[in-house]
């Protein structure tokens, strides 16, 4: 009978344990979301000035992607051939240009 007392009492600690843990958990993770975790290290990003991305006449942005320090433009050109401009996110310098040849 003390065993099943004993047991009994154990497993109630440790669901209290166990949920006390969860709750933890769950706070942390919402007050302090994955992608919003900053390092101590890390340098603020400071503002800047990029020269104007200059685009022939008739061309038109069709999409963007970004990444952590990249920004990637489609740009459909007037010939109808396609361009994927990559754009550094901390300076604003124009990276380079990947043709996008649309097959007949």
């Amino acid at each position: 009978m003390r065993a099943v007392k004993a047991l009994a009492v154990i497993m109630g600690v440790l669901i209290v344990v166990g949920f006390t843990a969860l709750i933890v958990i769950i706070v942390g993770r919402v007050t302090h979301p994955a992608g919003e975790v900053k390092s101590a290290t890390a340098k603020p990003t400071q503002p800047f000035t990029a020269p104007p991305m200059e685009l022939p006449a008739g061309a038109r942005i069709e999409a963007l992607a970004a990444g952590p320090d990249r920004l990637v433009l489609h740009v459909a050109m007037p010939d109808g051939e396609g361009q994927l401009i990559v754009v550094d996110l901390a300076t604003g310098r124009r990276l380079g240009i990947i043709p996008v040849h649309i097959a007949p």
